[in-house]
């Protein structure tokens, strides 16, 4: 979920000459999905196209919102895993009816809400994100002021790596969560290289055994996100985010904004009359109920629709207040 300049969170596009070729993280493509809703009166639910972007916060908000809109609404829900930018090109192509975990994307916002007018804005989820530096407890216990900034160069070659080039390493997640990372160790002049752990799960893995073995490591993270309920990770302080000060990408030297992570759907599906459009738009809950989702399906193993449906049978009054009233 990591942020540039502009709110770009997590994105990826993957362009050829021709134009745009959408692609998801399994391999699928957007395309080929019937319409949302058939409209008129009160409509049938349809066919909802889900996005799903890649990591286990999103799969939970998406899993809950499916299982409530198949089992209680009668929906056909399609979903679709997409890297984020890709999944809000299907907007403007009518592919894609809901994203329903964004981090700001302000950029993308402009480009299909205000521009292109394919989108609108569905509220929020509910949930508070926050993006930035950890270090695991025992870290910051024995080294108690490696969490200010200004002493990580003092640190620098506790977290040397094979990979970190003589550096010290700064441990980031996917190679398309898109961060301020590398711009934010150049231009504070910091002794560190950002290195890639590949995936979330990657990333969890390394701190869970940071904790572990007292190895050294620094890394980037984020919340709402269920690991921390295992693990108390400390934020590492940068310097204090202020209104613009990330608004150029290559000379942000400040931490992440705090994110009030919302849902974006097409203007086809806010349009069309399908309940399952006043599901998404109602749908809120907290970052303990996220987080409780994505623990079932990361730590417990359950199916994405075991974990949603247990979590909906456990708290009956809260979907209940996301239903189209009768």
């Amino acid at each position: 979920m990591a942020v540039t300049r502009s709110g770009r969170v997590r994105a990826v596009v993957l362009v050829t000459g021709a134009g745009l070729l959408l692609t998801a993280c399994g391999g699928a493509k957007v395309g080929g999905a019937e319409p949302a809703a058939s409209g008129g009166g009160k409509a049938a639910c349809g066919t909802v196209n889900l996005a799903i972007n890649p990591w286990v916060g999103y799969e939970a908000n998406a899993a809950v919102i499916a299982h409530v809109a198949e089992k209680q609404l009668g929906c056909k829900v399609v979903k679709k895993d997409l890297k984020e930018e890709v999944a809000w090109q299907g907007f403007a192509t009518g592919e894609v009816d809901a994203v329903v975990e964004n981090w700001a994307h302000d950029d993308l916002k402009k480009k299909y809400i205000e521009d292109q007018k394919v989108a609108v804005s569905a509220g929020t989820t509910g949930n508070k994100g926050v993006i930035g530096w950890y270090v695991a407890p025992w870290m910051a216990k024995k080294y108690p002021d490696i969490t200010d900034w200004k002493n990580l160069n003092k640190y620098a070659s506790l977290f040397k790596t094979s990979e970190s080039g003589g550096k010290g390493q700064l441990l980031d997640g996917d190679p398309s969560f898109v961060t301020n990372d590398a711009a934010l160790v150049k231009n504070l002049k910091l002794d560190y290289k950002v290195v890639y752990a590949g995936s979330e799960t990657a990333l969890i893995t390394a701190f869970r055994q940071s904790e572990k073995q007292q190895k050294p490591l620094i890394g980037y993270f984020y919340e709402p996100q269920w690991f921390l309920s295992e693990l108390k990770l400390v934020k590492v302080n940068l310097p204090a985010y202020t209104a613009g000060c990330d608004a150029d990408a290559a000379k942000v030297a400040c931490d992440y904004p705090p994110y009030e992570l919302d849902k974006i759907v097409s203007k086809k599906f806010a349009d069309s009359g399908s309940p399952a459009y006043t599901l998404v738009k109602n749908f809120t809950w907290t970052n303990d109920d996220q987080n409780l989702v994505a623990k079932y399906i990361s730590e417990d193993k359950m199916s994405a629709d075991e974990a949603a449906a247990k979590w909906v049978a456990d708290n009956p009054d809260k979907v209940k207040a996301w239903l189209p009233s009768s």
